[in-house]
Formats: C-alpha cells, structure tokens, sequence
C-alpha cells in the first residue's frame, strides 16, 4: 500500500501538483536505506535535496585591507596632463573663433538680377527631381492597369 502511495506521489510530482507535506513525505521515503528497486532511478533527485542542505561553506576568505586614497605620482601627473590639455584646447578654439575676420558667406545675394538667377537655378533642379519622381510614377500606373485586367 505505501509503494503504491510513493508511486502515485511521483506521478503527481512530476505532474507539478503535490503538496509541500507530500514533497516532504517523498523526501523522507527517497532518503531512507528502504527503496524499492524499481524506484532508485529517483533517489538522486530527492537525495540531492537532502545533501544541498547538509553541505556547508567551511573555507576562510582573506580580507583584503582596504585601499588608501592617495594616489600614485603617475596618477596626479596624469591628471594634471589631461587638464592642461584641455584647457589649450577649448583656449585655442577660443582665441581663433573670436579673432578670425567675417569672410564667410551669409548666402545674402544684393543684386536682385542675380538673386533672380539663383532662384531659378534652384527652382529648376527642383523641377528636374520632381520630374524624375513623376516619370517613376507611370511604372506604377502600368502595374495598376495590368493588375486589374487580371484580377477582373
């Protein structure tokens, strides 16, 4: 009776549907010296529960003394390399923003001639881009006609 009981308990165990009091009494029966032969194939699962819990961690661990705070020589010339190199650096961008004369273009056209000129050379690369995209269009009406004779 109780053999049939541990069998019905390891069916319901793997089912995923025993109880803790069960699980326990699995335990209990797996760990004994009492098994029967047909069920030593699940000692090591059960067993192994048991053993989890008997080991424990015996070993020492060093204690490392904690770091002190000064720093190396290497480490603050370090850092004093790093802070002169930057501020060279945003001196520089600096002293060359400010000190360069205004030649630069603003695009500002005054001749209204040429102003005129410049839009039309804009307005005509315009033109020919949208020309393109209109041309690529004609593919996709062909494709729509084709579809609906077929798909009548």
């Amino acid at each position: 009776m109780a053999l049939d009981r541990i069998e019905n308990l390891i069916e319901k165990y793997f089912d995923a549907k025993t109880t803790i009091a069960e699980e326990k009494e699995l335990k209990a029966y797996f760990t004994s010296t009492n098994v029967a032969q047909h069920l030593e194939q699940y000692k090591p699962i059960f067993g192994y529960v048991y053993q989890a819990k008997q080991e424990q961690f015996k070993a020492t661990l060093p204690l490392h003394k904690p770091r002190s705070n000064t720093k190396s020589p290497m480490t603050f010339w370090l850092s004093v390399a790093a802070s002169a190199t930057v501020f060279l650096g945003v001196g520089l961008f600096t002293y060359h923003s400010f000190n360069q004369p205004e030649t630069q273009n603003s695009g500002e056209i005054n001749d209204p001639e040429v102003a005129f000129r410049e839009t039309q050379k804009a307005l005509d690369m315009i033109s020919e881009q949208v020309n393109k995209g209109i041309g690529s269009m004609n593919y996709l009406n062909e494709y729509q006609q084709s579809k609906n004779k077929i798909f009548k």
